[in-house]
């Protein structure tokens, strides 16, 4: 997908799930363009590096092992702290290389989700982390009362022709659900509001046995942090809380996540869900949340689109809101 913005987006992404970091386990990662490798260390800890040894370049992802809190590299076994510091050689041990530094990212776990801060010059975080459950306090807030999200409510796609604000203009896009999702009833954007680094909307699914237009069925309590990823709230029969996430991989894809939240039983202990609730969220969930991408792998970006008016207010506020996560040029445009 040929956008006119960058790829190298600032803000939080999601790029995984905790439970698929064992202690001392180490993988290769690629997001932004960039070769990375992620471990976690001997007291539980969860890092991110630049993936290529400043020795000779080898990529620590692959074969690399966990010492303490550090990542030995597999070529040479040099050692990298979790700032990125060249903490031991091992033919000098005394004398590591204190002029050499792997580039570290800011990575924070919430919530059985993995976070990652990326600013294309390596700024630290500009905001913090929002808190899942911290988000819509009108609702349930205690992480107890839900079932764990992975592995049985959580899915993922890699490699997806789409650029994170293009999935974000899903938010005042009402129109495509009666299409893409076979909806019986259009959705109303109730309200919206850019609010620093947050889009926030009210999305309201009439109620169709009602002659009241007002009257909703279902309302959806969404905020986006940055282009990252939106944190829902469903407020109606099943009152879950959900993230759906979009992470550049580089200047053509992107992955994507997708993790609900579902309220346990009454009486329920267990945070694994049940067969009957996995069939149900399976069901009415996790089979349709991929739709949209039959449609965004094959899209083209229309920067002056010929909004109707119903969605043109919101939609174009939306676009200008996104401006602000661009802080470099995207390849090959003009610089004046």
């Amino acid at each position: 997908m040929k956008v006119p913005f960058t790829w190298k987006v600032t803000g939080w992404f999601m790029i995984g799930w905790s439970a698929e970091y064992e202690l001392g386990d180490v993988k290769a990662l690629k997001y932004f363009g960039e070769e990375l490798a992620a471990y976690r260390d001997a007291r539980g800890d969860l890092h991110v590096l630049e993936a290529h040894c400043k020795h000779l370049g080898a990529h620590i992802g692959h074969g690399g092992t966990v010492v303490d809190d550090c990542i030995e590299c597999p070529f040479h076994g040099w050692r990298w702290g979790p700032g990125g510091d060249n903490t031991y050689i091992p033919y000098q041990p005394d004398r590591p290389n204190r002029a050499l530094k792997l580039r570290s990212y800011p990575v924070r776990e919430q919530y059985g989700a993995i976070f990652l801060w990326y600013h294309p010059s390596g700024e630290p975080p500009q905001w913090e982390l929002p808190d899942i459950f911290g988000k819509f306090p009108q609702f349930d807030t205690d992480p107890d009362a839900y079932y764990r999200p992975y592995p049985e409510f959580s899915r993922r796609a890699d490699g997806i022709h789409v650029h994170p604000q293009i999935v974000a203009e899903n938010a005042p896009d009402s129109s495509h659900f009666r299409y893409v999702h076979k909806a019986t009833v259009t959705p109303v954007c109730l309200e919206w509001e850019g609010v620093g680094e947050e889009w926030r909307f009210l999305t309201g699914w009439p109620d169709a046995r009602s002659d009241d237009p007002d009257k909703m069925a279902l309302r959806i309590h969404s905020h986006y942090s940055g282009l990252g990823f939106a944190m829902s709230v469903f407020e109606g029969s099943s009152n879950h809380r959900l993230i759906f996430a979009c992470t550049p991989v580089d200047d053509e894809t992107s992955d994507m996540f997708y993790s609900i939240w579902w309220p346990k039983e009454p009486g329920e202990t267990s945070d694994v869900p049940p067969p009957h609730v996995r069939e149900e969220v399976e069901r009415k969930f996790l089979k349709t949340v991929w739709e949209d991408v039959d449609i965004w792998e094959h899209q083209i970006y229309i920067e002056h689109p010929p909004l109707a008016r119903v969605d043109a207010r919101h939609y174009m506020a939306l676009r200008q809101w996104a401006t602000q996560f661009y802080d470099v040029t995207p390849e090959g445009a003009p610089l004046g």
